[in-house]
C-alpha cells in the first residue's frame, strides 16, 4: 500500500511540474493597432489541452469587433511585448492542484503595472475552479488591481447547463465571446 501511494504521489509530483511549466511564447493581434482602446489578454497554455487558447484567443476576437484592439498572448512572449498603454487586462489561469497556475500568478507579481487597472479574470479547469477562482481573486486583489469582473469555465463540465448536447468547448468559447461583447460595451466612449 504504502509503495502505492508513493507511485501515485511521484506520478502527480512529476505531472504537476511538467504542466506548471511555463508554455512557448505565442501571441496574436486582433483588431486595428490604431484603434483607441486597447486590451492586453494573458494566459500561460496548457500543455494537454488548449481551452485556454481557444477562449483568449476568442476573447480577443469578440473585443476587435466592437472596435478595440486586442493583444493575446502567452507569459513567456510578454517578455518581449509591452505591459503598459492597456485600458483593460484580461488574465487567465489554468487551475492545476486546485490553485491557478504559477507562470500566471508569477506574471501577476511581478508587474506593478497591474496595480489600479481593470481585470477581467477568468479560471479554466476540468471542472473543480472554485478553490483556484477564490485564490486568483485574491491575488489580483492583494496586488490592487481593479478586478471588473471575474468567470470560471470548464473544459469537462458543463457550462451551461441549458446547452448540454452542444459541445463544451464551443459552449465555453460562446460564453466567452458574449462576456467580451459585454466588457467591450462598458469600454465604448459614450
Amino acid at each position: 500500500m504504502l509503495i502505492t501511494i508513493l507511485v501515485i504521489l511521484g506520478i502527480w509530483g512529476i505531472l504537476t511540474i511538467w504542466t506548471e511549466m511555463p508554455g512557448p511564447a505565442k501571441s496574436w493581434q486582433y483588431g486595428n493597432t490604431n484603434n483607441i482602446k486597447k486590451v492586453l489578454i494573458v494566459y500561460d497554455p496548457d500543455p494537454i489541452y488548449n481551452l485556454d487558447e481557444q477562449l483568449c484567443r476568442a476573447f480577443g476576437q469578440a473585443m476587435s469587433e466592437h472596435h478595440i484592439q486586442a493583444t493575446v498572448a502567452t507569459v513567456k512572449a510578454m517578455k518581449e511585448l509591452p505591459t503598459t498603454g492597456y485600458d483593460i487586462y484580461m488574465l487567465c489561469a489554468n487551475t492545476y492542484n486546485w490553485r491557478p497556475d504559477m507562470a500566471i500568478t508569477g506574471f501577476v507579481k511581478k508587474h506593478p503595472e497591474l496595480k489600479g487597472k481593470p481585470v477581467a479574470a477568468l479560471t479554466i479547469g476540468s471542472g473543480s475552479t472554485k478553490e483556484s477562482k477564490a485564490a486568483f481573486d485574491r491575488l489580483l486583489k492583494e496586488k490592487g488591481t481593479d478586478l471588473v469582473d471575474s468567470r470560471t469555465l470548464w473544459l469537462m463540465r458543463p457550462n451551461d447547463e441549458s446547452r448540454v448536447k452542444e459541445p463544451n468547448v464551443q459552449v465555453a468559447i460562446s460564453m466567452t465571446q458574449q462576456w467580451a461583447e459585454e466588457l467591450a460595451k462598458k469600454l465604448q466612449p459614450m
